[in-house]
């Protein structure tokens, strides 16, 4: 709880920081503060007593009629980092069928220590940085100040901590880079003394650095790093008081009127937007995650379901009053938040948009199937412990020849399901993590409707109360509490699903769910990440298989950690799986969030093969810096690159004593445009291998480039 300006600096005694001495080993408390609100102290949000694995393992659907006869989704469409169809240009697809011809071939590098300060790459490959916050975005923007900022900067660079990240080339020159903006670290962004004096403008500046950012790329050729065009004719940032427009059964709902905006069908902002995916029409989806932190609320229990605190997390509702929901006529401001929103980056005059038919909750994910109908099916996570899996089938089909328009509707209508498993061999799961006698955990599951043809399937609820309180609806219908769900994506080789499930410590603990197939371990630190078979393999069907891929963790120190069979003194160790991705091959890529703190080693990028003798191989490609986590991974290895978004850098530390430098590098002496301290950035990893098979000349494997990315 933050009381006063002084004490929202807490650094000066890290005791202060509510969640200091009960973080896991090396996690950083600062990282549970202002990423989630410090979530995992508070109560547990699902207190439901819905069923659970063991009560309903007699329902279930016969294996074989819920795998279906196919082992490839040969009548889905699968839609990842990749745009195309109707009007939208056309796109250099280089994770699956660019000209630069790479196999993406490494050395899989060892785990790095947490402290250890820069990018690890694989020997053959450099990393440089795209953009970074801060970094001017327009003619007119200002030159980053390390020490003193403004809101009118922050509104025309590039935010803080960037989470879901697309570059989307579309020839081998120029592309497009979306990122969105998830969260603020305001004891590493301001100087503690600037903030004493200036503390309504810094909570402006961070309400500023949220959001999205479009930019345009430039580079010399296929497989050579980008640069960001200053001033391209597509930049745009979407900030905290951006206009959205709300669609869906929802708008207009007495529950999302307020005193400003008594229609019901306009938001200012977007907040703390986590994981997403790229859309057929070429829009990007990004999910509204930890929103509850930036609210005060009234103690009602719908609030609690959604973790809405009585105390102010962040201050906000200083400068804004529709940040405290105890002011007259903003009671409903915190329901305008938890969505997914679609904005269009090519249109930079276009208005983005909350979709209300897809439920409101802490939303992860957001990708899209196509399914064999042509309906489109988009999968998401509640990124919360014990919350669900859901799924959304919209009404209209979509048609690549259409006008793009047309298709941009396509989310507006459509039937909201929530995921329910049941394992094979219940009765043999006790929370150790020991795999069943069938040597598998594995099982089927349903898709149980929230929603149907506008209407709630979900007894005394209306169809506005299902999607703005989907959490409520989702207990009701006995959905499966799982273990943290974060990032959902489907293979463009095979159609299947992967998600991730980046941990849970309250499994099995006194008074909470106890493990099952699906969660197989209690106190489950490290996490792990199932793989679903949609029956026939058609998205839109609503039944499913599924068995876990990977139980996380070191497997030199935890003997529950599995890797579908691969034997596990041969992988590098993984932990707290956050955003997945996929190859032109349809391998698997997993970053993580959270290895610091779990088995002390920098937070990674990974590479898990999924057929073959191989199956369940992890192999380490990168690791991010000191306090950082890997996000929004970018896999276009026909091009020999990688991209990912490193979020905050030196988290943990503070203005004044930082425990990161990256990406400048500057402890001193810093000029403009720099800082001595941490910048989250976005970076590129390319190859230095030339068709020699040697390394070329420009930069040394493994380092950065001379020179920052200041943009054309």
């Amino acid at each position: 709880m933050i009381t006063s300006d002084q004490e929202f600096f807490m650094h000066k005694s890290l005791k202060l920081l509510p969640m200091f001495g009960h973080t896991n080993g090396n996690r950083s408390a600062a990282t549970c503060h202002y990423k989630c609100g410090n979530a995992c102290l508070g109560e547990t949000c699902n207190t439901s007593d819905n069923s659970y694995f063991r009560e309903i393992a007699g329902a279930a659907l016969s294996r074989r009629a819920a795998l279906g006869l196919g082992g490839a989704a040969a009548g889905a469409v699968v839609v990842g980092h990749v745009v195309g169809g109707g009007a939208t240009p056309a796109v250099a697809d280089f994770g699956g069928n660019g000209s630069a011809g790479g196999k993406l071939a490494f050395t899989p590098i060892a785990p790095v220590e947490r402290t250890v300060d820069t990018v690890t790459v694989p020997k053959g490959y450099q990393w440089d940085t795209v953009i970074r916050w801060g970094d001017p975005m327009f003619k007119d923007s200002p030159t980053f100040d390390g020490f003193v900022k403004t809101v009118e900067q922050a509104e025309k660079s590039f935010g803080y901590n960037n989470d879901y990240l697309n570059i989307i080339a579309e020839d081998d020159t120029h592309g497009l880079l979306v990122c969105n903006h998830e969260y603020t670290n305001e004891e590493i962004m301001f100087p503690e003394d600037w903030f004493k004096a200036n503390a309504a403008e810094a909570r402006k500046i961070a309400i500023a650095s949220h959001g999205f950012a479009v930019v345009e790329l430039v580079r010399a050729g296929a497989g050579k790093p980008w640069s960001y065009v200053k001033g391209g004719k597509r930049n745009r940032r979407f900030t905290g008081t951006t206009e959205f427009k709300v669609d869906g059964p929802a708008a207009g709902s007495k529950l999302l009127k307020t005193v400003a905006d008594p229609s019901g069908h306009k938001v200012l902002g977007t907040l703390n937007n986590c994981a997403g995916g790229t859309t057929p029409w070429g829009t990007v989806l990004s999910g509204e995650e930890n929103f509850n932190q930036y609210f005060v609320g009234t103690g009602s229990s719908v609030e609690k379901r959604y973790g809405i605190p009585t105390t102010s997390e962040r201050g906000w509702e200083t400068v804004d009053p529709r940040f405290d929901l105890n002011n007259e006529g903003y009671a409903n401001e915190v329901n305008r938040f938890g969505w997914m929103v679609e904005i269009d980056p090519q249109d930079p005059t276009s208005t983005p948009v909350k979709h209300t038919a897809m439920g409101r909750f802490k939303h992860e994910a957001g990708n899209i199937s196509v399914a064999k109908d042509g309906r489109i099916v988009v999968y998401m996570g509640d990124d919360e412990r014990f919350d669900y899996v859901y799924k959304f089938i919209s009404k209209g089909k979509y048609n690549p020849r259409a006008a793009r328009q047309a298709n941009k509707n396509l989310l507006t209508e459509g039937d909201l399901y929530v995921a329910k498993f049941t394992g094979d061999t219940e009765a043999e799961i006790d929370g150790s993590g020991k795999l069943p006698s069938d040597g598998a955990f594995d099982g089927t599951g349903t898709w149980i409707p929230l929603t149907q043809n506008g209407k709630s399937m979900v007894a005394g609820m209306s169809i506005e109360e299902v999607l703005v309180w989907t959490r409520i609806a989702a207990d009701r219908v006995g959905a499966t509490k799982m273990d943290r769900p974060e990032d959902i994506e489907p293979n463009p080789v095979t159609g299947k699903i992967y998600m991730a499930m980046t941990n849970n410590t309250q499994r099995g603990t006194e008074g909470k769910a106890p493990a099952d197939e699906a969660n197989p371990r209690n106190k489950n630190k490290d996490g792990h990440i199932l793989e679903v078979t949609e029956t026939g393999d058609d998205a839109a069907a609503l039944t499913f298989g599924w068995n876990i891929l990977i139980v996380a963790g070191d497997p030199s120190k935890t003997s529950s950690a599995y890797f579908a069979g691969y034997p596990a003194d041969k992988v590098s160790p993984i932990s707290c799986p956050d955003n997945v991705a996929f190859d032109s091959k349809g391998n698997l890529w997993v970053s993580t969030d959270g290895q610091p703190g779990t088995i002390g080693y920098c937070d990674a990028l990974h590479k898990v093969t999924l057929v073959g003798a191989e199956r369940g191989r992890v192999e380490q490609f990168l690791a991010v810096p000191a306090g950082a986590e890997t996000c929004g991974p970018v896999i276009h290895d026909l091009d020999n690159m990688v991209f990912v978004a490193v979020q905050h850098p030196g988290e943990g530390g503070t203005f004044a004593e930082p425990i990161s430098y990256f990406p400048d590098f500057k402890k001193a002496g810093a000029r403009a445009g720099e800082m001595a301290g941490p910048r989250p950035s976005v970076v590129q990893v390319y190859s230095l291998i030339g068709k020699d098979g040697k390394p070329g000349k420009d930069g040394k494997d493994g380092k950065p480039g001379a020179l920052p990315n200041t943009g054309r």
